[in-house]
C-alpha cells in the first residue's frame, strides 16, 4: 500500500538532480515492467500453442471466443510492456527521457488492463471447458475483481487518501 510519506511526486529526492530523478524513475519503471512482461509472455506463449493441442477442436463457440479474447489481450499487453524498452533503445541519449517515463507509465497501465483481461478470459476458458459456463463465470469474475482491486482500485484509493492527508 502506498504510504503518504512514500508517494512519488515530481520533486527529486534530497540531493538528487532532475536528471538523476528521471534516471531513477525510468529504472524503477523498467524493473516493474520486467515482472509483468514475464508473466504475460508465458501466458501468451501458452495461448499461441493451444489451438494445436489435442482436443482443442472440442472447445465450443463460447470457449473459442474466450480463447480469442485472451490471445488478443495477451498480445496487446505484451506490446504495451515491451514498447518502453524498444523506445528506450531508439531514444537513447536524447533529451526525451522524461517523456519516455510518462509514456512507459501509461503503457504499463494499459498493459496491466490487457493482462487482467487475458487472465480473466483464460480462466473462464479453462473453467468453461472443464466444468460448466455458470461456474466459469464465477471464477473469471473472481479473477477480474481481484486484479481490478489489487492493480487499480486500491492504488487509486491510496492516491486519493494521500491527497487528502496533504490537503
Amino acid at each position: 500500500m502506498i504510504q503518504p510519506e512514500h508517494t512519488q511526486n515530481d520533486e527529486p529526492e534530497p540531493g538528487e538532480t532532475p536528471k538523476e530523478r528521471v534516471d531513477r524513475e525510468l529504472g524503477e519503471l523498467f524493473q516493474g515492467l520486467r515482472v509483468a512482461v514475464t508473466g504475460v509472455q508465458v501466458l501468451f506463449a501458452f495461448l499461441l500453442t493451444l489451438p494445436f493441442a489435442a482436443g482443442f477442436d472440442k472447445v465450443d463457440t463460447l470457449g473459442r471466443w474466450l480463447f480469442f479474447i485472451a490471445l488478443l489481450s495477451a498480445a496487446l499487453a505484451s506490446i504495451c510492456f515491451i514498447t518502453p524498452a524498444a523506445q528506450h533503445r531508439l531514444l537513447f541519449r536524447t533529451s526525451l527521457k522524461e517523456k519516455m517515463v510518462h509514456r512507459a507509465n501509461e503503457l504499463g497501465i494499459a498493459g496491466a488492463i490487457g493482462l487482467s483481461i487475458a487472465m480473466t478470459s483464460s480462466v473462464a476458458l479453462v473453467a468453461e471447458t472443464v466444468i460448466n459456463a455458470w461456474p466459469a463465470a464465477l471464477f473469471a469474475g473472481a479473477v477480474a475483481l481481484t486484479s481490478a482491486w489489487l492493480w487499480f482500485i486500491q492504488p487509486i484509493a491510496d492516491l486519493y487518501r494521500t491527497q487528502d492527508v496533504k490537503a
